[in-house]
C-alpha cells in the first residue's frame, strides 16, 4: 500500500497543560459592556493560541471550536493560524445605534462584532487575535415559492428587490452568539451564580472557567448562531417612519429544508419572504432573522421522536396531546426561550415593525417586552397549512397564538387531524 494514502499523524499538544483555573495575563485587553464606543468597550479575545490575552470564556466560532480541535489534532489545522481579515469588511454598516450603548439591551451577541478589523486594527498588528463575531455580505436568494408567486402575479419583479429570474436581492448577515453572562443571568430572573453552575454542570465540566473565573464576564457558547436577511436598504430598519415587515423564525431543517408537512415551518418562512419583498418594493424593508435552534431547541432527535409518540399514541395525533407529547419526551415543552431573541433587532437599531409576520405570543411578548413596538399581525394564510400540520396549527392557538380567526375548542382538539406514520 503506498504511504501518500495514509494520513499525517496528529501533532502532539507540546509542552504542558494549563488548566483553566490559572489567571488570566496582564495583558488581556479589558473589557466594559454596554460602552458607547469599541475603543471603551474593548475588544472579546477567545484565541487559544495566546492565553495571556484571553478575556472570554470559551473560543472563536462557538460550536465549530470542535471542528477546528480535529482538525488541528488530524494535522491539518496549525494551531498558530491567524485570521487574514483583507477585504472581509461589511458590505453595509449596520450602527452604531443607541441600544448598543445600554448593558441591558443586547446581552448575547457582540454589536461591534463586524468592525474588529477596522476598529482594532492596531491591537491586530500588535499581535492579538481578534476575530469578528458578525460577518455582513450581499447575495440573492432563489426559492421555488417566489417563483410560483411570480406566476401567479402575487409578485412583480421590479429588476431592484426582485429580478426577472426570480432571485430575490438582500444583505445578509451572519451572527455568533456572545453572551454576556450578568445580563443574561438578569434576563431570565436568576443569579449569575446558578446560572454558571448551570451552564458547567450541564455541558458535561466542558467549561470550567464558568466557576473558576468569575472575573470573566463574557461567554462564547457552543452553540449555533442566527443569520439575518434584509430585503431592502439596511439602513431603513433603525428608521420607525418606514414601513418594516418582519419575521423571526426558529430553525426547522425538516420542513425549511426537506419540505416535510408536519408542521407549518416553510410555509410560513417563505409566506413571510413573499411579504418582506412586497413591502420592500412599496418603498420599506423585509427582515427574516432565521435562528438556530432546531426542534424548539430540543434537537432533531427528540423532535423525531416525538413525532413518532404523537402518530402512535391511542387515538392518532390530536392537537390536545401536541404538547404533552413533546414535555413527555424532553421534559419541557419549549427550549426556545425568546428573552434573548430581541438582541438582534436592537443591534439593526428597530424601535417599530410595522408588519409582523408571525402567531408566536412567545415572539410577541418578547419583543414588545423589550420596547420595540409591534403594529399589524400577519398569520399564515389557511391555504399554506399543510393538512397534517392543522394539528400542530390548532394546538398553538388554543395555547394562545394570535390568529384573526376562530379558536378551536375542546372537543375539536380531541379531532384526530394527523395521519399515521404509514400515510
Amino acid at each position: 500500500m503506498s504511504t501518500d494514502a495514509v494520513p499525517p499523524p496528529a501533532k502532539p499538544p507540546g509542552g504542558h497543560i494549563r488548566l483553566t483555573s490559572h489567571s488570566a495575563g496582564s495583558d488581556a485587553p479589558a473589557l466594559r459592556w454596554g460602552a458607547p464606543t469599541a475603543a471603551e468597550r474593548g475588544p472579546l479575545v477567545g484565541t487559544t493560541t495566546k492565553r495571556a490575552h484571553r478575556n472570554v470564556i470559551g473560543t472563536h466560532s462557538g460550536a465549530y471550536g470542535v471542528y477546528r480541535a480535529l482538525a488541528v489534532a488530524a494535522g491539518k489545522l496549525s494551531r498558530e493560524h491567524r485570521a487574514d481579515l483583507t477585504n472581509t469588511a461589511p458590505t453595509d454598516i449596520i450602527g452604531p445605534h443607541p441600544q448598543w450603548a445600554d448593558p441591558e439591551t443586547i446581552v448575547s451577541l457582540d454589536p461591534w462584532g463586524a468592525m474588529v478589523a477596522d476598529v482594532f486594527a492596531r491591537e491586530i498588528a500588535d499581535g492579538v487575535d481578534i476575530r469578528p463575531t458578525i460577518a455582513v455580505t450581499k447575495a440573492q436568494v432563489i426559492l421555488p415559492e417566489v417563483h410560483d408567486a411570480i406566476g401567479k402575479a402575487r409578485l412583480i419583479p421590479d429588476g431592484r428587490v426582485l429580478l426577472g429570474n426570480g432571485a430575490a436581492q438582500v444583505t445578509k448577515a451572519a451572527i455568533e452568539p456572545v453572551w454576556y453572562l450578568p445580563g443574561v443571568a438578569r434576563r431570565f430572573g436568576c443569579s449569575e451564580t446558578d446560572l454558571r453552575r448551570a451552564l458547567f454542570e450541564e455541558t458535561g465540566g466542558m467549561y470550567p472557567e464558568l466557576v473558576t473565573r468569575s472575573d470573566l464576564d463574557v461567554f462564547l457558547p457552543p452553540i449555533g448562531g442566527q443569520t439575518i436577511y434584509v430585503f431592502g436598504d439596511p439602513r431603513a430598519l433603525a428608521d420607525p417612519g418606514v414601513e418594516l415587515t418582519a419575521r423571526v423564525h426558529d430553525e426547522c431543517n425538516g420542513s425549511d429544508v426537506f419540505g416535510s408537512d408536519i408542521c407549518t415551518c416553510r410555509p410560513y418562512l417563505t409566506h413571510a419572504i413573499e411579504e418582506c419583498i412586497q413591502g420592500a418594493q412599496r418603498g420599506g424593508v423585509g427582515l427574516v432573522a432565521y435562528f438556530r435552534k432546531e426542534g424548539r431547541a430540543l434537537g432533531e432527535v427528540t423532535k423525531f421522536l416525538v413525532y413518532n409518540a404523537r402518530k402512535r399514541q391511542a387515538g392518532g395525533d390530536t392537537a390536545d396531546q401536541y404538547f404533552a407529547r413533546t414535555e413527555c419526551v424532553a421534559g419541557v415543552q419549549d427550549m426556545r426561550f425568546q428573552e434573548l431573541m430581541p438582541d438582534v433587532l436592537h443591534w439593526l437599531g428597530i424601535r417599530k415593525i410595522h408588519r409582523f409576520v408571525s402567531m408566536s405570543n412567545m415572539k410577541y411578548d418578547a419583543i414588545t417586552g423589550s420596547g420595540i413596538e409591534i403594529g399589524e399581525r400577519v398569520s399564515i394564510p389557511d391555504d399554506l397549512i399543510p393538512a397534517d400540520a392543522q394539528v400542530e396549527i390548532d394546538a398553538k392557538m388554543a395555547a394562545g397564538y394570535y390568529t384573526p380567526g376562530q379558536v378551536p375548542g375542546a372537543d375539536e382538539l380531541k379531532k384526530p387531524k394527523g395521519r399515521g406514520l404509514h400515510g
